[in-house]
């Protein structure tokens, strides 16, 4: 019984539904890469290393914003403050994820371990930027930027111009989501001294930097798909992802922000697959 409850604690610690926003890219990535289908070593390896570097950097964050997290209202049900995860759980947990992605990575290529470190040192360095800059969203972003450009290295060892092009499309599409979720705390954020551009800038400049990051996204997706060599399918995807973008703006605004999560779970959670799955026909019907 201890044991269900810990995975269920550590499954919300690290929000394991979330990984719905990350993986697919690595996915997309990978299946570009390869031109079809990767192989199911590729596909293994790649999953579990991309599942545990996402956990170890969930877990990480939360052991790092433990004390501000059990001053928020917003984030005082968390395991670690509720108390039904320990920090030393937390600590074992994080090692553990960060031993995984290591040989996970090692089962891929030689390029993919050598760059192993560097992948959980960016993923650990997000959760301080908060402490000392405003533009932390962008660094969020640039961390599951490397989802697509890990899964062409999985495959290829080698980074191209579609992954680059891919790394700067996740990057603004998780800022510009981010912004809309970090609006909750603006005024947390203030009384902490916290960074955020919410709280440093005003939701409106927030509103207004997240819209303009998802026009950069839109722009970087179709770039990448022209230099991956996609085809009608693939465009069809994006622009449909752009439309969704676009709606999501309009579910919220500087006077109504009661529909953010719906804006920031269920628009970005179909956003990702759709567009797995638009290169997913696209490369079958070639």
């Amino acid at each position: 019984m201890n044991l269900l409850k810990n995975i269920g604690a550590v499954c919300r610690m690290i929000k394991i539904e979330h990984s719905v926003f990350a993986l697919p890219f690595a996915y997309v990535g990978a299946f570009f890469a390869a031109g079809g289908w990767p192989g199911w070593r590729v596909m293994i390896f790649l999953t579990v290393a991309m599942v545990a570097v996402r956990s170890f950097a969930m877990a990480f964050n939360r052991l790092a914003d433990v004390d501000i997290d059990a001053k928020n209202p917003r984030t005082q049900d968390r395991p670690l403050i509720s108390g039904e995860l320990t920090p030393r759980f937390t600590m074992q947990f994080i090692a553990v994820c960060a031993a995984v992605f290591v040989l996970a990575c090692a089962g891929l290529n030689w390029v993919c371990l050598a760059l192993s470190p560097l992948a959980l040192g960016w993923s650990a360095f997000y959760s301080y930027c908060k402490r000392f800059t405003h533009w932390c969203h962008f660094v969020l972003g640039s961390v599951l930027g490397l989802a697509p450009v890990a899964g062409w290295l999985a495959v290829t060892a080698e980074i191209s111009l579609a992954s680059v092009l891919f790394f700067f499309g996740v990057l603004f599409w998780v800022a510009g989501f981010d912004l809309l979720y970090a609006c909750q705390d603006r005024e947390f954020d203030r009384e902490e001294g916290l960074h955020s551009i919410p709280a440093n800038l005003g939701i409106r400049a927030a509103l207004g930097i997240s819209s303009v990051s998802h026009f950069a996204t839109a722009v970087f997706f179709l770039l990448a798909g022209a230099a991956a060599g996609a085809g009608i399918v693939y465009y069809l995807a994006a622009l449909a992802v752009g439309g969704f973008l676009m709606w999501e703006h309009r579910l919220i605004s500087a006077e109504d922000m009661s529909r953010v999560n719906l804006a920031f779970f269920t628009v970005n959670g179909v956003i990702s697959v759709l567009l797995f799955v638009g290169v997913l026909v696209d490369i079958a019907i070639r």
